[in-house]
Parts: C-alpha cells; structure tokens; sequence
C-alpha cells in the first residue's frame, strides 16, 4: 500500500515538474497503471461487477471514477484516488477492529497452562483445554483465574472487574464462585473446576459480545437505505455536470467531465457508512467493560427511548436471603412464666431448633440468633432431640416442656397455640411490612416472635434516585404479598407497586406498561423471563445471581449481579445517541462543502479522496471516543458502602431494642 502510495505521487510529480511530453506521459501512465494494480485491483474489478448487476454502490463510484480519470488522461490522479481510498478503508477497518477487541483482548492473556491437584497431592503443570470439570486447580496470588469454578480450600481478594465490572477485589473463601479471566490478587486458593475450557462465563460474554457487535442499530439499518439512495442520486448529478455544463455553459468538454469525476470521488459515503457502527462497537465494548453486555445496537437504541422501568422485587432490588430483622419475647403468664421463661432461654432456644434446619427462614433466625445464644455442650443439643417438620417447623424437648418453632399457623394446628391478644397488633405489623412472621411455643404458650425478612440491596435507593432524576419513572412488580411489595419499595423510593403476581400477572402488568409508555423490565428469575420477554427492553440481573433463561432472554445483561450499572445503561444509551447523529451531521456538512467545491472547480479528485480521508477518520475519532466515556460507569462505591451501613445500623438497631 505504501508503495502504491509512493508510485501514484511519482506520477503526480512527472506530470507536474516535467512538463507533458510523450516519454512523460508514458512514464506517468506507466507508475499509475502499477500503483492502482497494487493498490486496489481488487477493488477495481469489485467495482466493475457492481456496475454490471445494477449495484451503485461505493466501490461502483470508485471503479467509474478511475476509469473516467484514465479516459481523459489524467493517470496519476486516477492512481491517486485508488490509493488513497484503498488506504482510507484500511485506516477505518483497523479502527473498528480495534474497537472491537475491547472485549477480545482479555483473550489473550488467558493461561494456557494450569497446576492441576491430584487425588494423592500431587501436582502438575497441564494444558488448560485436558482439564475436565471438578478437577481440582491451584492458584497462586498474582495468576489469572483459567477456568470458571468454586473454592475448595483457602482465601484471597480476587479481581473480577474483567467478568462483573467491579473495581475492587471481592474476598474468596471456601464456597465462593470464582469466573475465569479474574485475578487471584493476595492468596494461593485450590478451586474445583465448574466449566471446561472454551464453556466459561468469560466465552459466553466474548461470543455475546461479537454477536451484538454483528446486530445493526435502527439508525444504522436507515442510515445504510439511505446510502443506497444517495450513491444513485449522485451518479445522476455527476452525469448532469458532465453533460448540462459544456451544453448550457460553454464549458469545455474535458473540465466539465473532470469536475463530475471529482464530484464521485467527494461524494462516497465512507464517512456516512461508517458514522453509526464505529458509535456503536465502541459504546458495547465499554459497557461490556464495565459489566454491562447489551446484545446488539438495537438493544442500544432501544434503551434510550425507556420512560418507566419496573423492578421484580426478590433477587433484583433485594438480595433474595432472608434474614432475620426484629424478634421479641412475649410477657408470659400461668406455667410458662412460673418456669422462666425469659429473653436469653427464648433465643438461645430458638436457636438451637432453628440451627437443626436448611429452611431459609430458618437459617436466617439461627445466623440473627448466634451472637445472643448461649454455650450449649455437644450433649445438650443431643438431649434436644429436634425433629423438623418439612415446610412446617422444628420440635424437641427441654426440661420436661415441648417446644416448637415454626409458623403460627403450624402451632396452632400441632399444638392449639395462639398469639396473646397484646401481640396480636405486632403479628399484624410485621406482616403488614411483608415480614415474614416464625413463632416459638412451649407447650401451647407462644413465648417469642421473629419477624424474617428479604434485605434491600444497599444500592437499590441510590440507583432508584439516579434513574428517577434522569426523569424515568420506575416500579415494582412482585410475587411476594401486596404488604410486602409495598413496604420494600416504600424504603427503596418506588411509589408504583404491585404484589401477588404470578409470571402470567407480571407479563400482563408490563403489557399494560407498555402499551403508554416505553417501559424496561428488570429481573433474574425464571419467572421474571416472560416479562423480559414482553417488555420494550428487558434486563436481567447476570453473573451467579441471575438464572440462564432470564440472561438468554434478556436484551441487557448486568454481570456484576447488582443494580450498580442500571443508570449507566441509559446514560450511555442518550450519550451514543447523541454521537451517531454528531457523526451523521458531520459527515453529511462535509459532503455539502467538498461537493460545492468540486462543482467550482477548487477540488482536485485526489483532494476530494484526501477530503473524504479526512471526514472519515474524524467520524471514526469523534464515535472511538465512547470507548473511554464514563456514561456506563457504576454508581459510586463510596454512596452504596455508606448506604449499607446505614442499612446495617438500623438493623442493629431493631435487635437490640428487642
């Protein structure tokens, strides 16, 4: 390319010092003729069968205008212009590709090998691709995670900015997921293997990546109809300046046709072509970059013209683990307060039945109870024989008494037990606050109440505020009872919420939505997965919250598995808008300009191809900004660690006034 580049100048200067003798004008026809077969012969000949199927498109303006210039003389302006094209499509393909490889890039600096732990200790350096799942790895501080997997022994900080756009490491320890592509950053670890080689979480985002990447945007779809038009107008333009100018004008024949050659070369839409897809690769590669993977520019577009979003409530604006937030002892009479009954003996009881279960619920009373039990022997909890009722609740003996902890409903059906008319009133608070309400009975006395409830994500308020000062309005569809959704999303800001609803309600509320307003849902449950479906634009909650069918159905995807990044969709949404119509304008004024220009006669045809360079690679510039933008960056870590601790204040704060 270069020396095609060099040899079309040679022949520019020929012409232009040497004067226009016969050797010169071989010499000159001679360098333009090598430099146009080594620059774009290719092109060329494209160009020709793009004329003879009817097809006017840019290469059919490029192949025209080369061999008007070489009809009328004019070699090395022709050899010019096929250079300079040729290198102005390089120049733009190397720009988009390296836009890209935002995502690809990680790639590349994937360990080949890995240490793989054997049955009997041992250890080996082996091919990443000849390990299989649940194979053991060892991971050294500073390696990169190979594979996707989980903890088996040790703990460290991982990096998993790469995977989730988080920009602090997360700890690890026995349990915990690990996604291939982060960076173990403090301890050695041993994983289990969960995903072989070429199947990981990171393989999934490249793949989902380079396909939106392949998926036009709207705009960009128009855009390229409208090229369509514009390449067949022009041709007739040309045509006119060729033939109306020296018939109406007087001008002489060859000026006339040059100028219109000219007018081709400033009138190919490179920069036009180019102004939308290199806005949007850029904008998906910085999002994918920040944890945010939107499939395809229309999903892009798409979530620019959002007015409403509605929320599921469980997994998505709250952690979906309950955990225990209130519990008080009742005053007790008759044999139940003649025994003792009193504040520690209730917790540490409930503690001990409830620690004997996986139930969430009782889960989330034995972890809100452990600091407050006291220290049982191996025996004691032996001599409690607890016996778990499946859905229902625990029972055991102690000092003579049964005792049973499980929902009121149960102890009222195994053992005639009923809430005291004084607690009554708390029972129906807790519930009208969506708690979840567990009782714990001696014998037919309820001596103690936990209200269990779903914790807001820390974040939520502050992504909630974000989205409702961009002007949105936002709701809350929930399966949980209609108390419940309504008290969660009266602490998070949301005023529309709706409960009760089964997957088919949901799906029905989002049409209604739909139907006034453009309206995103966003969820991470199968049953959320309809809704998704229905909504202008769906967004799931991804990486190890999310399930697969809400990801796959989804037009977003959040990685992290927070709502940190949900303002940033929109943000850049608006700003990548915004660009593709700077680069639109921008393209289209420049074509305007160059194109009187040539028409006058002050535009040469290799200036026009170094004009046409010019706007193209402004387009590309003014688009590749978007890499870097920060409209996609998460909200402040800073705002959702004071959030959460406000959050974990005031649940202290509630246990201990009980």
């Amino acid at each position: 390319m270069s020396l095609a580049l060099v040899l079309g100048l040679s022949a520019e200067l020929l012409h232009m010092l040497l004067g226009d003798s016969a050797a010169v004008r071989g010499a000159s026809m001679g360098l333009a003729a090598v430099a146009i077969v080594m620059a774009g012969f290719g092109v060329y000949q494209s160009g020709l069968k793009s004329l003879l199927r009817g097809q006017l498109n840019i290469l059919a303006l490029m192949a025209v205008a080369v061999t008007g210039a070489f009809l009328i003389g004019q070699w090395a302006e022709a050899a010019m212009v096929m250079a300079l094209f040729v290198a102005a499509e390089k120049l733009e393909d190397a720009s988009m590709e390296r836009a890209r490889n935002a995502v690809r890039e990680l790639m590349v600096t994937m360990p080949q090998t890995v240490l793989k732990v054997f049955a009997d200790g041992r250890t080996q350096e082996v091919n990443v691709r000849d390990v299989q799942p649940d194979d053991q790895l060892r991971v050294a501080a500073g390696e990169r995670i190979a594979l996707d997997g989980e903890v088996l022994n040790g703990q460290s900080a991982v990096n998993q900015a790469p995977i989730t756009g988080e920009s602090t490491p997360v700890d690890k320890s026995t349990g915990d997921v690990l996604f291939a592509g982060s960076i173990n950053t403090t301890g050695t670890i041993v994983m289990r293997v969960t995903g072989e080689a070429g199947k990981t979480l990171l393989d999934r985002i490249v793949e989902m990546v380079e396909r939106s990447q392949q998926a036009k945007a709207p705009i960009q779809r128009t855009v390229d109809r409208f090229a369509q038009i514009y390449t067949p107008i022009v041709m007739v333009l040309a045509l006119l300046v060729a033939l109306v100018l020296p018939l109406a004008f007087g001008w002489a024949w060859m000026d006339a046709i040059y100028r219109a050659l000219a007018l081709l070369v400033i009138a190919c839409p490179c920069a036009l072509v180019i102004a939308t897809p290199v806005a949007m690769v850029s904008s998906l590669g910085n999002a994918a970059k920040q944890g945010v993977l939107f499939k395809g520019g229309q999903a892009l577009e798409k979530a620019r013209q959002i007015a409403l979003i509605a929320f599921d409530k469980t997994g998505t604006l709250t952690e979906g683990k309950p955990q225990l937030n209130n519990w008080q002892a009742l005053p007790t009479t008759s044999q139940a307060g003649q025994d003792g009954v009193d504040g520690a003996l209730i917790s540490h009881l409930a503690y001990a039945l409830a620690s004997h279960s996986k139930h969430p619920v009782s889960t989330a009373i034995a972890q809100g109870l452990q600091s407050q039990a006291g220290a049982w022997t191996a025996s004691d909890y032996a001599a409690l024989a607890v016996q778990e009722a499946p859905g229902s609740g625990m029972s055991g003996q102690w000092q003579g008494r049964t005792w049973r902890l499980g929902s009121l409903h149960w102890l009222q059906q195994a053992a005639q037990a009923s809430v005291a008319a004084e607690a009554t009133a708390q029972v129906e608070q807790w519930r009208n606050q969506g708690f979840s309400v567990t009782a714990l009975a001696a014998d037919e006395h309820i001596v103690g109440l936990f209200a269990v409830t779903d914790t807001v994500r820390a974040e939520a308020p502050l992504v909630v505020q974000s989205l409702q000062q961009a002007g949105m309005q936002t709701a809350m569809l929930s399966g949980d009872s209609p108390a419940a959704a309504q008290y969660i999303a009266s602490q998070i800001g949301i005023a529309k919420a709706q409960g009760g609803l089964l997957p088919q309600d949901k799906l029905d509320a989002i049409a209604a939505y739909s139907k006034q307003t453009p309206t995103a849902m966003i969820g991470d449950g199968i049953n959320d997965a309809p809704a998704l479906a229905q909504a202008n634009l769906g967004i799931a909650i991804g990486g190890i919250h999310g399930t697969d069918i809400a990801a796959e159905t989804a037009d977003v995807v959040l990685m992290s598995g927070n709502l940190r990044g949900l303002p940033g969709v929109f943000r850049l949404a608006r700003k990548t808008h915004f660009v593709v119509w700077q680069n639109i304008v921008l393209a289209l004024a420049g074509k305007a300009i160059f194109l009187a220009l040539a028409v006058a006669g002050m535009a040469t045809m290799w200036m026009a191809v170094v004009a046409d360079l010019g706007i193209s690679l402004l387009v590309v510039a003014n688009g590749m900004r978007l890499r870097s933008d920060k409209s996609s960056a998460p909200v402040g870590e800073a705002a959702v660690a004071s959030a959460a601790a406000a959050q974990a204040s005031d649940a202290a704060s509630a246990q201990s006034t009980a």
